[in-house]
């Protein structure tokens, strides 16, 4: 279900993927069967609000199906192809990452629609399945617009640092039948500028599918503690200066930045009271109360290593 040809690639797409910048990445053209792809954009499902929750659990301009067995025969094709060794033994070859591990929870992926006035701030994935604990190594997006405008936004972006005044940015059309492969890690920054399409065509819409690939282990200089998702908001743009007269579009360009941070600021508060509240709970299964006895040997325990280490302390 792969263009013809492609296996052959292997070896010239690796060297892409290697030497690739901002980190490691590859395009490429064409990737699935002209008739898979076509199927696949004939079945793409209708946008559904209550599929376009937002982190916050607001309706925004994103809607997101993980079922894709579900949504028609061609859907049912993809994962049959995604899941056998053969397809995870080629894209290992590509990336140069063993034993990729397929998701058949599709989480965070399947297929993705983003409308007019939708954007993705830079950001790195979560690192870890938040079920099977495997490690996130690879993305592979296949993108399904014909005749995409650059001028419209949704460009996928992919940089160096995104808080670096110096930083390096990769850009990306999302063209039908694209696929680009790309490393999760933690400096894999990458995300899409704000769709603003032209009057008369607000019904169009950037989509595209979304897949994720795993492993059991990874090198231990990419290594890091279990995080969600971690985003860096849009700067402000440079023509925003001192005496500058705000149209409309630029009002809104404002709210919308500030509605963004906003909106993950609540988040990471949100996660902080969760973690402070399983803390508790932990503390509580424990014993570990104030007051209770187990507190109180802890606190003479602490007391009596303080006196311990100031006798050994030389200074008077």
């Amino acid at each position: 279900m792969l263009r013809d040809g492609l296996d052959a690639e292997a070896s010239e797409l690796a060297r892409r993927f290697a030497t690739a910048t901002p980190f490691r990445h590859v395009v490429i053209e064409d990737f699935l069967e002209a008739t898979l792809a076509r199927q696949l954009l004939a079945e793409f499902p209708p946008f559904v609000r209550a599929r376009a929750l937002n982190e916050d659990g607001v309706v925004g301009n994103k809607a997101v199906h993980e079922s894709l067995r579900a949504l028609g025969p061609a859907y049912a094709a993809l994962d049959d192809m995604v899941r056998i060794p053969g397809f995870l033994a080629l894209v290992s070859r590509i990336t140069g990452i063993a034993d990729l591990l397929y998701d058949p929870l599709y989480l965070g992926g399947g297929t993705h629609e983003n409308r007019d006035g939708q954007a993705l701030d830079a950001h790195v994935d979560f690192n870890r399945h938040p079920v099977t604990h495997a490690h996130r190594r690879l993305n592979l997006i296949v993108y399904l617009n014909h005749g995409w405008n650059d001028d419209w936004g949704g460009t996928l972006e992919l940089h160096r640092d995104p808080r670096a005044a110096d930083d390096e940015v990769v850009r990306l059309s999302p063209l039908f039948n694209r696929a680009v492969i790309f490393e999760t890690t933690e400096w894999s920054w990458h995300g899409f500028s704000p769709i603003r399409l032209p009057d008369g065509m607000k019904d169009v819409s950037r989509k595209s599918i979304a897949l994720y690939f795993y492993s059991t282990d990874r090198p231990r200089e990419e290594l890091a503690a279990t995080h969600s998702t971690v985003y860096v908001d849009a700067p402000l743009p440079d023509r925003f200066a001192p005496g500058m007269v705000l149209a409309e579009g630029d009002l809104q360009e404002l709210r919308a930045l500030l509605g963004n941070r906003d909106r993950h600021l609540q988040r990471l508060y949100r996660d902080l009271q969760g973690a402070q509240a399983r803390i508790e709970e932990t503390l509580r299964a424990v014993g570990l109360v104030r007051g209770s006895l187990a507190w109180r040997m802890l606190q003479a325990l602490r007391r009596g290593a303080r006196r311990i280490a100031a006798r050994r302390d030389p200074r008077p």
